[in-house]
């Protein structure tokens, strides 16, 4: 089960890479007669950024590239490449978009901006209106509650002056071509990375909402900033998106197909709680335990975890989401659940997610270990690892959402 579990999610991102993605839509592309300045930021932008590279060469006047801490792998060209801290930002994500910032002004009509935009771009690329302490404490805190992504990006942006369509004023009045690898559910242009180069669709009233609804303390500079617009209109911005989590679930789908799983597509929506999702799959796999045949259930999204304040370990949605199915599949004939970030990353450890089994209850109880105090202590990273049940792929260079499934093989 294992063995099949890591062909599929190695297949699967595979698939959903960014090279061939960025080189459609730029192959053939036609740019105005000045400069064309190179912007990557997420945590895919080394390889889009390379491969833009490869596709325009000498074309592309100057460039910048700045990724997560450990994600990019190397030099490309004369661009410079910047390492930021995530998913909080850090001075680094702050020095390296001035860099970006500075490289991009003074632009001309005749002159183009090429943003490549993949998820994390909201914490690596960040020019703040109010302290550099008052926005990574607003951040954490925003993470603890278990804020979605769109709500995070929501207050975010107010804290900005980058996020929500400033950058792409800033590049004004140059053109901005911007290739996106969507990290959200359903796509939205103005929350991805928290829309630099795209008009904001939230208002004041979403904002003041978002900060009641998790119990945000703000400090009074963002209290203020909270009350104001952010831009609804842009005219010098193209959009291309490259890429999302549904072709990472059909490229799962085509990977169990390839094992002999008769594949299930659930959702490509989820975007509960970890440990929910955890429990809803499991409920899947007993459901399922009279089959005569294999079977595979696929879900993509991201979901949310609430910290339990008085923990003090380590992991992430993914998981968490292993994890949590551990019990209630326990005994089960071949079966397991899993599920894993693209990008390689879940949370703050080497580990993209996890993997459980019918196995592992047994083994976590020999270990020593309740799961109900594991997930309290918010250490589902050394739980899984007791037992042998972290996936871990290093940095991948995509970043689509997440992916977990439920194998049965018969």
């Amino acid at each position: 089960m294992r063995k099949d579990c890591d062909h599929i999610i190695d297949y699967a991102i595979r698939q959903v890479l960014p090279d061939e993605a960025v080189r459609r839509a730029l192959t053939g592309k036609e740019f105005s007669p000045g400069r064309l300045i190179l912007v990557a930021v997420g945590k895919a932008a080394w390889s889009m950024a390379l491969s833009a590279h490869e596709t325009l060469g000498d074309r592309i006047s100057d460039g910048i590239v700045i990724t997560k801490h450990g994600y990019s792998q190397g030099p490309i060209g004369g661009f410079k490449i910047r390492e930021a801290g995530h998913p909080v930002p850090d001075a680094d994500s702050f020095s390296a978009t001035k860099e970006a910032l500075s490289m991009t002004a003074g632009l001309t009509e005749q002159d183009t901006v090429l943003f490549l935009l993949s998820g994390g771009g909201s914490t690596l690329f960040e020019d703040p209106e109010c302290s550099p302490e008052d926005l990574q404490n607003v951040t954490s805190q925003l993470l603890a509650k278990g804020a979605d992504i769109v709500s995070m990006n929501i207050i975010r942006k107010r804290l900005s002056k980058v996020k929500g369509g400033r950058f792409a004023m800033h590049c004004m009045p140059a053109k901005v071509y911007a290739v996106v690898l969507s990290d959200i559910i359903g796509d939205p242009l103005d929350m991805i990375a928290s829309g630099p180069a795209y008009p904001d669709s939230s208002t004041c009233e979403d904002a003041a909402e978002t900060v009641r609804r998790f119990g945000i303390i703000l400090p009074p500079l963002c209290r203020d900033l909270m009350k104001l617009e952010t831009p609804k209109t842009l005219d010098n911005v193209e959009t291309v998106i490259t890429g999302s989590v549904r072709e990472l679930c059909r490229a799962a789908a085509d990977a169990c197909e390839e094992l002999g799983y008769e594949t299930h597509f659930l959702t490509d929506c989820m975007d509960c709680e970890a440990a929910e999702a955890g429990s809803f799959l499991s409920s899947i796999a007993r459901s399922w335990q009279n089959t005569d045949h294999s079977v595979a259930f696929i879900a993509g999204g991201e979901t949310v975890v609430h910290l339990n304040p008085g923990g003090s370990g380590i992991g992430g949605r993914n998981q968490v989401i292993a994890f949590s199915a551990a019990e209630k599949i326990a005994g089960l004939k071949d079966t397991a659940v899993f599920s894993v970030g693209s990008d390689g990353s879940d949370g703050p450890c080497d580990a993209a997610g996890g993997y459980v089994d019918g196995t592992s209850l047994s083994k976590l109880k020999a270990a020593g270990l309740n799961p109900f105090d594991v997930l309290m202590d918010n250490d589902s990273y050394h739980g899984l690892d007791v037992i042998g049940g972290l996936i871990r792929t290093g940095a991948t260079g995509t970043n689509v959402n997440d992916v977990s499934i439920v194998l049965i093989r018969r």
